[in-house]
């Protein structure tokens, strides 16, 4: 088997004993080395799941990872959206009072916590319910989310009931709200199919290097959801691209034991062994010719199908604004990359830079670049701009075709003078500053800064307009990001630092066990004195507690000046 190194440049045998062996090395250097022209997932993340906890007091929790046959009778999913993942959890939390506490948190309480003066958690941290009683609410979420119980529905209906007739409409409403929305969880499914009990069907769409691939989840004989991949400028077959789908996404992802491709594979066999070994049950690769299996793959199809065209749709809007904007602005190139910098700081302290860079219109987070400013002293807007894109310029593979400046006239001529120190030509460069300092997104005019020639005015409604202004807060909300997790980490040590008898031990073990000032001040404020920490004694909580005390005020400040 012969692969392509790029950081050799150049021709290499790598000799393996099988060919499952090769299947699984190709996947790996595909992964490792990235080459362009290959079938490659992006998103690492697993789907959403909702757990519960192995413990003598079980809660319910998120967390992606997959379901093993292990766990499988206390995980429930997944879920390929993570807000309905969310608001599933939320509802079950408001239904059922379990604990919502930490296992940490439970050792430590000596109290009931608010939830309890809710109704909202029977507060076995103190023993107020017995373990009977808490496991069987334990078994009625677990055949709820199983969609096997809805006796529920029927008692807040008789609830509903009950408020309209004593005028109790909020009331009425809420319970019919939240009736609603159980409804969905026991039949949030789209189609019930008898043909497909635990099985995912994939559909594969392909149109000149552009393909498409979608999966549809069925659990139980139900369509729980459904996710879809693209992959653009590949030159791989149709059975290359689906052989490493199949071995990159069930790496990380839940296998079921029967997968219905739309075609054949040469390596189908090695494939079906290699998820059997993962699973540790038998999996089957199936292509089914007639039948209701059929009619899934045919639907599954036309999903892979309806995505292309949906995509190429906005794709050739995206063009469209891209070349109205390089005749609105008299660009010498097409903007086919786009690059944007802002920095930010608090009064010139944790000063920071980001660059994001858009690509047909569309962002790139692998090329987005974060700077931490070296100079110090009074804030300095132009010497900010100055070092961060004198730094960005020392790669030129990565130079845009158009650079784009958060501000005016000031802004622009800073970025022109680095440009010429470069001695980097042929770059668009311009400045968006809002008119009158107005900070009314879509609703304001704003100012378009070129080199040499007189400001432009666009529309408000402009797409052009629109995409500047989307790719300027986007670098705005990076650069704020960066700025906050640099201040969040520096704040936290220098803070720590200020404490009496809290030593480089105990700090390092407070800032790998809390990462942040507000986790710890929410331990504070909850009124503990002890934590379970190696080394953290009462006297030190107790110092801690007066030393935040007296720093509150002044991190409140620091928050309300960042803009």
């Amino acid at each position: 088997m012969n692969l392509y190194d790029p950081k050799k440049h150049s021709r290499y045998p790598i000799v393996v004993p099988t060919e499952r062996d090769a299947l699984l090395l190709e996947s790996t250097l595909i992964k490792k080395h990235k080459p362009k022209y290959n079938a490659l997932l992006k998103d690492d993340k697993r789907y959403m799941n909702i757990v519960l906890t192995k413990h003598t007091w079980p809660r319910l929790k998120m967390e992606r990872h997959k379901k093993t046959s292990k766990d499988i009778r206390n995980t429930f999913g997944p879920y390929t959206n993570a807000k309905v993942a969310r608001e599933v959890l939320d509802l079950m939390n408001r239904i059922f009072p379990l604990r919502e506490c930490s296992d940490q948190e439970l050792i430590r309480r000596t109290r009931p916590c608010l939830l309890h003066g809710m109704k909202r958690c029977l507060a076995p941290c103190v023993d107020l319910c017995s373990k009977d009683t808490y496991l069987s609410l334990v078994q009625s979420v677990r055949r709820l989310l199983l969609g096997k119980d809805q006796t529920i529905l029927s008692t807040l209906k008789k609830e509903m009931e009950e408020a309209a007739e004593n005028l109790l409409f909020e009331k009425a409403a809420s319970i019919r709200d939240m009736m609603a929305k159980i409804e969905h969880i026991l039949s949030k499914q789209h189609v019930d199919n008898s043909a497909a009990k635990n099985c995912d069907v994939i559909g594969f769409f392909q149109e000149a290097n552009y393909a498409v691939i979608t999966k549809l989840l069925f659990r139980e004989h139900k369509l729980i959801g459904s996710e879809s991949f693209t992959f653009d400028q590949v030159l791989s077959s149709k059975e290359e691209i689906l052989e490493t789908f199949l071995l990159q996404h069930y790496e990380k992802e839940e296998i079921p034991k029967e997968i219905l491709l739309p075609f054949s594979l040469l390596s189908s066999t090695i494939l079906q062994d290699i998820l059997s070994d993962t699973l540790k049950k038998q999996v089957h690769l199936m292509i089914p010719k007639k039948g209701d299996k059929k009619a899934l793959l045919q639907m599954a199809y036309e999903n892979a199908e309806a995505l292309f065209q949906k995509d190429k749709d906005a794709k050739a809007i995206r063009e469209k604004t891209l070349l109205e904007m390089r005749e609105k602005l008299s660009l010498n190139k097409f903007p086919k990359k786009i690059a944007c910098i802002d920095s930010s700081n608090i009064q010139g302290q944790y000063p920071v830079a980001a660059i994001v860079v858009f690509v047909d219109g569309k962002k790139e987070k692998t090329l987005q670049r974060y700077y931490s400013i070296e100079q110090k002293g009074a804030p300095d807007d132009y010497a900010s701009l100055a070092e961060a894109l004198t730094r960005f310029c020392k790669d030129r593979e990565q130079l845009p075709d158009l650079l784009l400046i958060d501000g005016g006239k000031g802004h622009l001529s800073t970025a022109m003078n680095v440009l010429e120190k470069a001695n980097i030509a042929g770059i668009d460069v311009i400045g968006l500053s809002k008119e009158s300092s107005l900070h009314t997104k879509g609703l304001t005019r704003e100012k378009v800064h070129l080199p040499f020639k007189k400001e432009v005015t666009l529309p408000q409604h402009s797409p052009v307009l629109f995409l500047l202004q989307k790719i300027r807060d986007e670098a705005h909300r990076v650069a704020i990001g960066f700025h906050k997790k640099k201040r969040s980490k520096q704040t936290i040590q220098t803070l720590l630092d200020d404490v009496d008898a809290i030593g480089p031990k105990k700090r390092a073990s407070l800032l790998r066990h809390f990462g942040s000032i507000a986790q710890l001040q929410k331990f504070l404020k909850e009124d503990v004195d002890e934590l379970l920490l190696p080394g953290i004694t009462k006297k030190d909580i107790q110092r801690l507690k007066d030393f935040f005390l007296k720093k509150n005020e002044l991190l409140f400040h620091m928050d309300r000046k960042l803009m």
